[in-house]
């Protein structure tokens, strides 16, 4: 299995100024990526992800209100009247959310969403650091190449843009750490128990994560214990192994159980989700492309070949592939048999799920080929169909900086001639500078309308009762979620909303679906937002409107002066003159126009 190897010589105060100084790089690292939000985190919002940031935001407020309040944090009727949403299917932090309860308090959901940001990208380059320094390489330099790279690869820094689950990168190492513990004989009954709680931690902040991190642990064991090198130490340490595993999966199963049997039996469950897998795989020329929030991209060399600014999970560029080889290379030819078999193990893991995120059919260049690939056997299958297949390539990342820190231990232990030393030192700038990251881009987006802040709202809405913004809360309209989490954060009580940004049921042959499947009312609203354009109003369109609304059971209907549109720009006159043909003149109430509706 990987090596383990001691500290450099060179004494205690050397190695702790080496992890003083890579845990400054990765704090300033991070908070320059996140330097955008960190100017008013309140008043700005994620450019290309506004949407996953509120809903993050929401969730934050939400689980803190819920662990006070004694309410379930895994399914909630605050969103989606009457059916509800179920959390367990959706990316709910559970962990999180009770963890930064107090701060969110404090501070502000959006607050506390940018904290979680920046301290995951941190603590990502700290674990790994961690891991390569203590346990697989000498050099302390080595170690931190290889931690940094990982944690601000250009898959991380997509991510970076409001994905507090995918940016919890420190969960890998440490999950990795503790299967690889599991081998030392006597260990199984403590290290599976210790796994265990590590495994319902990482399911309770990023699923699917976890998922992919054990079919990659899965395939690396596989590939190495078939080495002829490590065979026989891989049957010596199997009982073991399994033992181990069989005590994780039984302090998990008991911790997970609610969460499993709602993710998998519960209501509002569905199964795939709704998101297309052609679409949302990993372009193959994307892997020898430049990211686009890196010093390249600065230089106008990124690319649109990832399907949204989010999901660029490979983008190493054409110089690291090279590095990546060279690095394998040399490590080959000066590795003993044993360190083969690890190099192995890696090479067929990073093959393995760079085909696999490559998704059903390949794409190169944005050129649907048609070519039918793996995945596309793999695609039906539970859990496999829930998952991203370009994100898959996110596993290739961390392979690549470990081959990185092998080889700057490699050369540091045996230094090559002058000439030798300078081409490698060129190979890794020409590789890694043009990666380094750029802040992410951010916008001012509306304040939350002082009919909330204020809590005049509850003049308005009885407790518990239905508000609704227009239009209708949804991933592009992410405004009354906003509202919500501001409310529950501020201890005001609960409004209740008719739709929201989530996963649930609804989709094509039973699949998930983004928000609930639409009605009139919203229908009406969100073609007047978009086109500018009221439409025809009859006296059967006002019954079906006053259907809806007797559905969802709303009291009030609420317009601000600026609804954030977080995909596009929305017309607030066509909305305000829409919802007046529908429901009458409104009244203003502080900064929002106010439509009452009568109970049935």
């Amino acid at each position: 299995m990987l090596a383990v190897h001691g500290d450099p010589v060179g004494g205690g105060r050397g190695r702790r100024r080496a992890d003083l100084v890579v845990t400054l790089v990765a704090v300033a690292l991070a908070v320059w990526v996140t330097s955008g939000l960190w100017r008013d985190p309140n008043g700005r919002a994620i450019t290309v992800n506004a949407s996953d940031q509120a809903l993050f935001e929401w969730l934050l407020a939400f689980g803190g209100h819920a662990l006070t309040h004694g309410e379930n944090p895994l399914f909630t009727h605050l969103l989606n009247v009457p059916d509800g949403v179920n959390l367990a299917v959706n990316t709910s932090i559970t962990v999180y959310a009770a963890v930064f309860a107090p701060l969110t308090y404090l501070i502000g959901p959006p607050a506390t969403f940018l904290v979680i940001l920046t301290l995951n990208l941190v603590a990502t380059a700290l674990a790994w650091y961690w891991l390569l320094s203590r346990h697989l390489v000498g050099s302390r330099l080595a170690a931190g190449a290889g931690a940094l790279f990982v944690a601000y690869s250009p898959g991380m820094v997509s991510h970076a843009n409001a994905h507090l689950n995918w940016t919890a990168g420190w969960l890998v190492p440490l999950l990795l750490w503790r299967v690889f513990a599991l081998r030392r004989p006597g260990r199984w009954l403590r290290g599976g128990i210790v796994l265990g709680l590590l495994v319902a931690v990482a399911f309770s902040i990023a699923a699917e994560g976890l998922f992919f991190t054990a079919l990659a642990t899965g395939v690396f064991l596989a590939a190495w214990a078939l080495h002829p090198a490590r065979r026989v130490r891989a049957r010596a340490a199997l009982p073991d192994l399994l033992r181990g595993l069989g005590v994780t999966a039984l302090v998990a199963g008991a911790l997970l159980a609610y969460p499993l049997w709602l993710h998998f039996a519960g209501p509002q469950r569905f199964h795939g989700t709704g998101f297309d897998p052609v679409i949302h795989s990993e372009d193959v020329a994307a892997f020898g492309a430049y990211p686009r929030r890196s010093i390249a991209g600065e230089l106008g060399w990124g690319t649109a070949l990832a399907p949204n600014p989010t999901e660029e999970n490979s983008f190493f560029g054409v110089p690291l592939l090279l590095l990546a080889v060279a690095c394998f290379v040399l490590l080959w030819r000066r590795a003993a048999p044993a360190r083969r078999a690890t190099l192995v193990a890696l090479g067929v893991t990073a093959v393995v799920f760079a085909v696999l995120s490559w998704g059903p059919q390949a794409t190169v260049d944005g050129w649907r080929t048609g070519q039918a690939l793996p995945f596309a056997l793999l695609g039906g299958l539970p859990v496999v169909n829930a998952a991203l297949p370009a994100r898959l390539a996110l596993v290739v990342a961390p392979v690549v900086g470990v081959l990185l820190a092998y080889a700057v231990d490699q050369l540091r232990a045996d230094p090559p001639r002058r000439p030798v030393r300078v081409a490698w030192t060129a190979g890794f700038a020409a590789a890694l500078l043009p990666l380094l990251p750029t802040p992410l881009l951010t916008s001012v987006r509306p304040p939350v309308p002082q009919f909330v802040t204020a809590g005049t709202w509850r003049e308005y809405v009885s407790p518990g009762g239905v508000l609704t913004p227009i239009p209708l809360t949804l991933d592009v309209y992410p405004d009354g979620q906003r509202w919500q989490a501001y409310a529950l954060s501020h201890r005001q009580g609960e409004f209740r909303l008719p739709a929201g940004f989530f996963l649930g049921p609804g989709g094509p042959d039973g699949r998930g679906r983004i928000g609930p499947p639409p009605r009139t009312f919203d229908t009406l609203l969100d073609q007047a937002g978009r086109t500018g354009l009221v439409p025809i109003v009859t006296e059967g369109t006002v019954r079906l409107v006053r259907s809806d609304l007797r559905y969802w059971g709303v009291e009030v209907v609420v317009l601000p002066d600026e609804v954030h549109g977080a995909k596009y720009d929305l017309d607030e006159d066509a909305l305000r003159r829409t919802a007046t043909a529908l429901l009458g003149e409104p009244r203003r109430v502080d900064d929002v126009w106010l439509w009452r509706i009568p109970a049935a």
